[in-house]
């Protein structure tokens, strides 16, 4: 076990910021106190340091974070030694380290550093700092036997230097020998050895770092479009036909400033998807008349257009030199890394080897990154029927470069596609249906007419009513052509789940259908039901609602101790409005009495110790409940939203639960962080074997 993790390389250009990232990802997973050291630094910005203390909320002095600038140590060791050098960043590692519960170290860069031997110094600081050691090794443009050697080379370096190596890291390799490479490794070297392929994205720069880089004038264009990758470049000089056909998707136009037919062209292309651009940039100082402007603005809304007075030869020469970074400012760049990362590193045998120290503490960070780890490892498809909708898309980018579950999007694929090209977004080999069109509307009419030939509905009724997306999906997700659906980001709740009421319908051993929200507090996660969908259940009903939040609570590694909750506790209080919560908890310990359930219970019994101490003395769940269910959804709906916003707490949900398969609402306000956490809910949800595929013993 180690209390410090310190990546590394051999040589600069290996592309460790992924690696780095990575590892920050996977201890933030575990603890909730992660601090940063870098032992040495260049002048200016740290953009991986502002990259971390952005993503993961840290909260550390960035005059902690860093030993001493290289300057400082090339005059350190060479007029008192190397010793004296490492006796200083080791104190100085020490400050930071008493504060956290795990440090992730930065290693050296080999960047015209002055300093020499630099494998051996980050390898004593790693030993004298007592962390565990990840090398990277750059595989770019080399031969796989290449890459070989220098992996084995790196590792025997480490580990003869005395270092404790968890792992090694073979970076940037090219995709066509990742595999026979990691096969390889895996028989010669002791330790595991991730071989991650080379993404081009990641080195590819953004627009907007290529207008600071140039210096150019950015004569249209918005944040979103300003943020996408530039992944080639397609230089200007043909007639519009065959320049056309020149295009690649995510490329960068570059064209001289007076070839207006070029601009308008390859914006036309980009809306019609085929294919979409990164943006133009214009050079010889030319800008088109201000009615080309215009009708570019309307083509293309948000795509940018950038000027600079450089000919194209040496403007070409500039951007081949260029390479993408990750920064605080390229959150894309960042998913994709770590989706890259988990994809081909076992973060789950990493984390065990890291086994950073833990405890009963969960923050939301730590939640959420649970729910999208557990998604991942048993992969679905979850159908997301409002695909035009931009924060859909978005959160549909995330969900895909973290390689979390495959994707449907409804809607009218050429509306789709526009969409997603204008934000620069990239749908990769997602699902794109369109209701009205679909070869699946016969069938799904016939389907939904026969479920619903008691209510009169006839053939020709549900050919009309199955191209509402919310309908359509709730199909798919019934006829297995997916897993789960969610929806509500611009429909109502109503619209979202009463096709799931009349289609999919409740499973067998529940009476109605309700919902829960995971509040992510400070320091635990509680399940708060039903706060969104019953106004007012019965003691019956009520009964079956903690049940199902216990089950679903459990499901996500919350331990159910379940309050219900009234405005009396214990038998200090009467009225209709206790006898249906006491009654209620009878029932439900009849249905399930393996359950710790308590009431009826006042709020502030059911989780505060000391109040729980004078109330209900001896109570397994008084002052510790972590499902808390409420009497009715004035109460639920009005609580969850407080503590919300007065305790700055995460609300993820609602979570449908009592479905035969997974559906799930969102709310109108919700952020693409919430449709993320949402929708990789539904895929852990659609993991359980559902009621007709349970063996007669579960």
């Amino acid at each position: 076990m180690t209390r410090s993790v310190y990546v590394t390389g051999i040589d600069r250009s290996d592309g460790r910021q992924v690696v780095e990232l990575g590892v920050m990802e996977l201890l933030t997973r575990q603890v909730d106190r992660v601090g940063v050291f870098r032992p040495l630094v260049h002048d200016g910005p740290d953009r991986m340091f502002e990259l971390l203390r952005s993503r993961y909320r840290l909260t550390q002095d960035p005059a902690t974070v860093y030993g001493m600038d290289y300057e400082e140590a090339s005059s350190l060791q060479a007029e008192r030694g190397t010793d004296e050098l490492v006796s200083v960043l080791v104190d100085r590692f020490h400050r930071v380290a008493r504060d956290y519960d795990v440090v992730l170290v930065l290693g050296t860069d080999f960047a015209a550093t002055q300093l020499p031997d630099e494998l051996a110094l980050n390898a004593r600081l790693a030993n004298e700092f007592g962390a565990s050691v990840i090398p990277v090794v750059g595989g770019r443009k080399q031969t796989a036997a290449s890459v070989l050697a220098e992996t084995r080379n790196a590792f025997r370096a480490y580990a003869g230097l005395g270092c404790d190596v968890l792992a090694m890291v073979a970076n940037r390799v090219d995709r066509k020998d990742r595999d026979e490479i990691a096969e390889r490794l895996a028989d010669r070297l002791p330790v595991p050895c991730y071989v991650l392929p080379d993404e081009p994205a990641l080195s590819a720069p953004t627009v907007s770092q290529i207008a600071h880089a140039l210096g150019a004038k950015v004569l249209l264009g918005d944040d979103a479009g300003m943020s996408r990758d530039a992944l080639d470049f397609v230089f200007g000089g043909a007639m519009l036909p065959n320049f056309l056909a020149a295009l690649t998707p995510g490329c960068l136009v570059v064209t001289p400033g007076d070839r207006a037919d070029l601009v308008v062209g390859s914006l036309a292309a980009h809306s019609a998807g085929t294919p979409p651009i990164a943006g133009v940039l214009l050079t010889i100082n030319e800008v088109p008349s201000e009615e080309i402007l215009t009708l570019a603005a309307r083509l293309a809304p948000g795509t940018p257009v950038l000027s600079v007075p450089g000919t194209s030869f040496p403007t070409a020469e500039q951007l081949f030199s260029l390479e993408g970074r990750m920064t605080a400012a390229t959150p894309r760049k960042a998913e994709t890394a770590l989706g890259l990362f988990e994809r081909y590193a076992d973060t789950a045998g990493l984390a065990s080897r890291v086994s950073a120290p833990s405890g009963d503490r969960v923050t939301p960070m730590m939640f959420e990154h649970k729910l999208l780890e557990r998604a991942r490892a048993d992969k679905r498809r979850v159908v997301l029927p409002e695909g035009t909708e931009e924060r859909v898309l978005h959160a549909a980018e995330v969900l895909l470069r973290r390689d979390v579950c495959d994707l449907t999007l409804l809607g009218p694929e050429d509306q789709i596609r526009k969409k997603a090209a204008d934000l620069g977004i990239d749908l990769g080999e997602s699902q794109l249906i369109d209701p009205a069109t679909s070869e699946l509307r016969d069938s799904f009419a016939e389907k939904y007419a026969a479920l619903r030939a008691h209510k009169g509905v006839t053939v020709e009724l549900a050919y009309d009513v199955v191209t509402d997306v919310n309908y359509f999906g709730t199909l798919m997700v019934q006829e297995g052509l997916a897993d789960g659906m969610v929806s509500g980001s611009v429909h109502s709740t109503a619209a979202t789940i009463r096709p799931a009421f009349e289609i999919i319908k409740t499973k067998p051993d529940t009476s109605i259908v309700s919902s829960v929200f995971f509040m992510c507090l400070a320091d635990k996660v509680l399940v708060y039901g039903d706060c969104a969908v019953n106004p007012d259940p019965d003691a019956e009903q009520l009964a079956d609602i903690a049940v199902q939040s216990a089950a679903t609570a459990a499901q996500f590694g919350v331990e159910p101790r379940i309050a219900m909750l009234s405005y009396s506790t214990g038998t200090s209080g009467s009225g209709a409005d206790v006898e249906k919560v006491r009654t209620a908890t009878e029932l439900a310990r009849s249905r399930r009495p393996d359950l710790k359930i308590e009431g009826p219970i006042q709020y502030d019994a059911a989780v505060d110790a000391s109040v729980a101490a004078t109330k209900l003395p001896g109570s397994e769940v008084a002052g510790q409940a972590s499902v808390l269910i409420f009497p009715d959804l004035n109460t639920g709906n009005n609580t969850y939203k407080a503590v919300q916003r007065s305790a700055n707490a995460i609300a993820v949900g609602p979570v449908l639960q009592g479905l035969r398969k997974p559906v799930n609402d969102l709310s109108r306000g919700a952020l693409v962080q919430d449709i993320v956490n949402t929708v990789a809910i539904t895929a852990i949800q659609a993991q359980q074997p559902t009621a007709s595929e349970r063996s007669p013993e579960q």
